[in-house]
């Protein structure tokens, strides 16, 4: 028997008074053929099952439908009241029917909903479930998720995590069908080929989100019993209802589809986490690390905020480059401060001896950043030749830094160039350093003119020269290109050909680079990256925000002493012989 209103009183009248006056609609004439519902800013009343009851709302869906594949049998319904819905029951709502969006959302992307709920009424059980139905990515030519829009589905794998740095703070994860993404211009030059492979991964992806409206969530969704979940990992098939809105809860951010879960995935890794830096063979080793703006002292702008992230941020930083052990040690985004370098060196040998390492003194010129380049090393395995030398050309803002070494128990000199490029970042983009639409991002006329400027500072280092750093753009776009042209060796092309180093918006890419001259390539014994960071979610970072116990309803902190997310970018590693 339905449970109805009695007793109503005024209030309660006027809402049976509602209830009486709303027409009845099928879900599918609420929705529409289109994106947007024909009925919307009327009352209406509909009829349906509850396939899930989220965060300040609940589905329905019309188990028979109209049987015609252009509307959606599912319908959200925004409603404070949910006591009694449970999935598998029929009810009937009334409402007024929205397009609800977030502000600053694009047009046509909002969710048919019903809002200002006036009743609802629990009919019972409903006589048999609703089952999901059956979808796999990319849908077929011609159709769209609109279609879907509310219902229950079953998106089939396998399915790959692409993006995980939401879910600490939203619960959301971005998945893919077929396999991991790369960044386009990693792949293909920029410009025609590349555009058109980013618009055929979009048709692959879709959001995982947890049902949760409040950012924080606790416990934090989908995570493995040791505490993480890397990108890379997959699973067989997820089961949700569907939705659009924020990818994130920025007002104007990005925003898409969303699959709203109602079971648990289940994740598997295909590599285990990697806890020890790859081998790259040889008897040295030089290696390459952004450290994710770190500062000697709480900077609230950029890196840590106060002085127990400062310690959290250093232990992470010293975990990561104590296991790499490297003879040299390129480092960017450390602060421009003539004592930072040897601040971080004195960290390390704390914990790995007295004299372990030793900065590389600071050359005059470190540009006009917060930040700048620097080297540490190995005393008891390399001695310095000479001072160390920096391009003062005005293009760079960030100059390179060289330093010519020997091994100490023999062998041939080399030299080692630290760089860090342009970011991709607008801001005040201009003109030739614009975004030009072909994949590169802002300010690649810019990188261009760095890397030019680069190929010259090289030839003047010496013959054996090793290039390493965060050049801020991928393997296939211009400035990479332009060193190749210079003969410059690609070694990660050559050694770890679809290595990544950075995942941005859930595509894996190259932004740190290894490459050598022509003399110095034949001593080349192997190149690698350990992937402790752009895979692992941000949520293990030594940031506070968001973490308890500061944060009472939040999720317990997930940070540790190790090198898992000590950055977001993950270090190149590279192998050489003393001698060709």
């Amino acid at each position: 028997m339905p449970l109805t209103l009695r007793g109503l009183g005024a209030a309660g009248l006027a809402a049976a008074c509602v209830l009486a006056q709303a027409a009845d609609r099928p879900i599918a004439a609420i929705q529409g053929s289109g994106a947007a519902s024909p009925l919307q800013g009327q009352v209406v009343s509909t009829t349906g099952v509850v396939t899930a009851v989220l965060a300040g709302s609940f589905h329905l869906q019309d188990p028979v439908g109209d049987g015609d594949a252009r509307t959606s049998e599912g319908l959200q319904v925004h409603a404070r009241a949910r006591q009694g819905l449970v999935p598998g029951m029929r009810v009937r709502v009334t409402g007024r029917v929205v397009e609800w969006a977030p502000r600053g959302a694009a047009p046509g992307t909002g969710t048919t909903q019903l809002d200002e709920v006036s009743g609802i009424e629990l009919l019972g059980p409903a006589p048999r479930p609703v089952e999901p139905l059956a979808l796999r990515l990319p849908l077929p030519a011609g159709h769209d998720l609109e279609r879907h829009e509310g219902m229950l589905v079953r998106l089939l794998g396998p399915l790959t995590v692409l993006r995980n740095d939401l879910l600490g703070r939203y619960g959301q994860l971005t998945l893919a069908a077929g396999g991991r993404q790369q960044i386009p211009t990693d792949l293909q030059r920029p410009g025609p080929a590349a555009l058109r492979l980013a618009r055929q991964q979009a048709a692959l992806r879709i959001v995982l989100d947890d049902g949760r409206s409040s950012t924080h969530p606790s416990p934090v969704p989908f995570l493995h019993a040791d505490g993480t979940l890397r990108a890379g990992e997959t699973t067989a098939e997820v089961v949700g209802v569907l939705d659009q809105g924020p990818i994130g809860l920025q007002a104007g951010g990005a925003q898409g589809w969303r699959l709203q879960a109602v079971q648990p995935p289940v994740f598997q890794r295909p590599q285990p986490r990697p806890g020890t830096p790859p081998a790259v063979g040889g008897e040295l080793r030089v290696a390459s690390f952004n450290l994710l703006n770190y500062f000697t002292r709480p900077n609230p702008q950029r890196g840590a905020d106060n002085a127990e992230e400062l310690a959290r941020q250093q232990a992470k930083l010293v975990a990561a480059l104590q296991a790499i052990g490297a003879d040299v040690l390129g480092l960017m985004e450390i602060e421009n401060h003539p004592q930072a370098p040897q601040h971080l060196a004195d960290a390390l040998n704390a914990v790995m001896g007295a004299g372990t390492y030793a900065a590389v003194p600071q050359a005059a010129f470190t540009g006009t950043d917060a930040i700048q380049v620097a080297l540490l090393y190995r005393p008891a395995r390399l001695r310095r030749l000479g001072a160390p030398a920096t391009d003062a050309d005005p293009v760079h803002h960030r100059p390179p830094l060289a330093q010519r070494f020997q091994p100490v128990d023999g062998g041939e000199p080399f030299t080692v160039i630290v760089n860090h490029f342009k970011s991709k970042r607008c801001g005040d983009a201009q003109g030739a350093d614009a975004d030009q639409a072909d994949g590169q991002g802002c300010f690649s006329a810019r990188r261009v003119a760095q890397a030019r400027a680069l190929a010259g500072f090289v030839q003047r280092q010496g013959p054996q020269a090793l290039v390493i750093g965060d050049l801020n753009a991928y393997a296939q776009e211009d400035p990479l290109q332009r060193l190749r042209q210079a003969g410059l060796v690609d070694l990660l092309q050559q050694h770890a050909p679809g290595a990544h180093t950075y995942v941005h918006d859930g595509a894996a890419g190259r932004l740190d680079h290894a490459l050598a001259s022509p003399a110095l390539a034949p001593r080349v014994a192997g190149a690698a990256v350990w992937h402790i960071n752009a895979d692992e979610p941000a949520l293990l970072d030594y940031n506070l925000e968001g973490r308890a116990p500061g944060c009472s309803r939040c999720a317990p902190d997930a940070w540790r002493p190790d090198a898992f997310r000590s950055s977001d970018h993950d270090p190149v590693i590279v192998g050489l012989r003393r001698r060709r």
